[in-house]
């Protein structure tokens, strides 16, 4: 089996060569086109997680031999989180060789978060059955790239530290407010608007909702500690 041009123009993106092709495939293959004879990629998708898990956790040992635990995990999720994860298929290119049914094409799909997300951890798995946990290793390493070695700088999550600014002054924490969702279906901007006890709130604009609060949180947190 060969694969098509696309396909060929992507393993040598993310710089692995596939022995056995039709694990390639199924990576990018979508349940939305999936059949008996053309699994899809969920099973794959299962295994990646814990491949870029072991792989990050590695990184993150060898990067500050002296961190605690309390320290590392905080970091660990930031670089496994779906949104990273779909921020490397955006970079490589994933969304545009993906297979999908009809319906899920025409809804966006090569755009959503989620799909892209399991969709780049699938592909990890595929190169891992391809070939060995070295080879996977080496891909994610790549991909990742710097985001290791800056990852303590978006590991600290604004919602929970903004509750925790709130938390120590007594105060309840704070609320969030769907303010207003635009765009269509498959492409929307939620705003959110987080509000304190006393009165302090920002609003944000993001494509998810989780999105925009902490957006939402991370400016009303600058503001206050800049204050």
């Amino acid at each position: 089996m060969r694969l098509a041009a696309d396909l060929q123009a992507f393993a040598a993106r993310i710089g692995h060569d596939f022995s056995r092709p039709e694990l390639l495939i199924r990576a990018v293959t979508h349940a939305s086109i999936s059949s008996p004879s053309r699994p899809d990629n969920q099973r794959l998708e299962f295994l990646g997680d814990r491949v870029l898990g072991l792989v990050m956790a590695e990184a993150l040992l060898e990067a500050d031999t002296g961190a605690s635990e309390g320290q590392l995990a905080p970091r660990f999720n930031a670089l496994v989180r779906k949104e990273t994860c779909a921020e490397v298929a955006r970079e490589t290119g994933l969304g545009e060789v993906l297979k999908l049914g009809r319906s899920e094409m025409m809804s966006g799909g090569r755009r959503k978060e989620a799909l892209l997300g399991d969709a780049m951890e699938a592909v990890i798995a595929a190169v891992y059955a391809d070939a060995g946990f070295e080879a996977a290793r080496q891909v994610v390493l790549r991909l990742w790239g710097e985001r290791i070695g800056l990852v303590e700088a978006d590991a600290r999550d604004p919602k929970t530290s903004l509750q925790e600014w709130a938390q120590a002054r007594g105060m309840a924490p704070p609320s969030y407010l769907e303010r207003g969702r635009e765009g269509p279906d498959h492409q929307p901007v939620f705003t959110v608007e987080v509000c304190l006890a006393t009165g302090e709130t920002e609003t944000a604009s993001a494509g998810t909702k989780r999105q925009a609060e902490q957006a939402a949180a991370r400016a009303l947190l600058q503001r206050l500690e800049a204050g």
